[in-house]
């Protein structure tokens, strides 16, 4: 099988330990995260050759994320060495009412500042099908921006498949600034994936039929806005993940999957789940349709298998899916009773 290249930042976790709110206690537990390098450990742990390009300070927090990225399967061989430091972020997680919250300390990180040439973008795609990237790359400066598009310039002339997660985040741009650099960037993109939000922040476009705050998601109107998104850019494909919440402990997980081709719309089953760590919930989502585009799957069984992986990351502490192939497909056929496997 060909490799994924996924191209983005990580960086470190420091979350409170047993739901405890930052203001309370003296200790941190740390991890890594960011959404291309929890698609890249996803993948990996599916059995793709996986290959995660980002730009890091030489560091011994560095060198402890490539040590652990390496033991998931991940070739780092392609990621540049230099600037000031790794970004880090604060997870408080929520109960009940009470909505988790993150708290981002990224300014000046390694990335931010990465420069024409600091990647070799033909070397790093070398035997690779699919190169996956998410709006939170162009978000951090200008020349993460120009990076992002340099890598996709040269993806698609190399013949990969394309995919970006919209991941709009409001503490980097504004929607009026992620709309223009986004808007070019679509031209490359051939699989879109986004959450219930991500295309009225973005582009200014909303699926007709649903209530976000409410948790009441229509998927017939989803279904109309991947058609419309497909259409506006030259999709192949346009994927969703449809979170109804409940509370912040307990939400309803399901996705769809639009085909341009085809016009045929494929909605996966609903997963009623009690949330140990949210965080990464959708780049699961994203890594299991990858790993079933790339091996050939019917587009019904891609959103089937993507939003099963990413139900079960919604039971895992930190940001990387630690589950295999045999254990979505268990839960597929199970349905998800969590009665102890003996």
């Amino acid at each position: 099988m060909k490799k994924a290249v996924c191209f983005g930042e990580v960086m470190m976790r420091l979350c409170p330990p047993d739901g405890t709110r930052i203001g309370q206690t003296d200790r941190l537990q740390m991890t890594f995260g960011g959404a291309e390098a929890n698609v890249s450990v996803s993948l990996a742990n599916f059995g793709v050759p996986a290959t995660y390009v980002t730009k890091l300070p030489d560091n011994p927090l560095t060198s402890a994320f490539l040590y652990q990225m390496r033991g998931f399967g991940v070739d780092v061989g392609h990621i540049a060495i230099g600037g000031e430091r790794m970004g880090v972020y604060f997870v408080e997680k929520g109960a009940s009412m009470r909505p988790s919250k993150v708290v981002y300390d990224r300014k000046y990180s390694a990335i931010s500042a990465v420069q024409p040439g600091d990647i070799d973008w033909n070397a790093a795609f070398e035997g690779a099908s699919w190169f996956h990237w998410t709006g939170i790359t162009p978000a951090l400066s200008p020349a993460a921006a120009q990076e992002t598009l340099a890598a996709c310039r040269i993806a698609k002339a190399q013949g990969l498949t394309v995919s970006c997660d919209l991941n709009y985040r409001k503490n980097l741009w504004s929607r009026e600034a992620a709309r223009e650099t986004m808007g070019p960037l679509m031209e490359y993109v051939d699989v879109l994936i986004a959450n219930e939000e991500d295309p009225k922040d973005v582009f200014g476009i909303s699926a007709e039929g649903s209530d976000i705050e409410g948790g009441r998601l229509s998927a017939e109107g989803y279904a109309d806005l991947a058609k419309k998104l497909s259409s506006a850019f030259s999709l192949r494909k346009c994927a969703f993940t449809l979170r109804e919440s409940i509370s912040a402990n307990d939400n309803n997980w399901s996705g769809i999957l639009y085909d341009a081709a085809s016009g045929s719309v494929s909605v996966s089953q609903k997963y009623a789940i009690h949330i140990v760590d949210r965080v990464g919930g959708g780049d699961s989502f994203g890594a299991g349709l990858i790993y079933s585009l790339m091996n050939g799957k019917s587009d019904e069984e891609a959103v089937r298998f993507a939003v099963a992986a990413s139900a079960l990351k919604h039971t895992i502490e930190g940001d990387f899916n630690r589950v295999s192939v045999a254990e979505v497909e268990n839960l597929l056929k199970s349905g998800g009773s969590g009665r102890v496997q003996r």
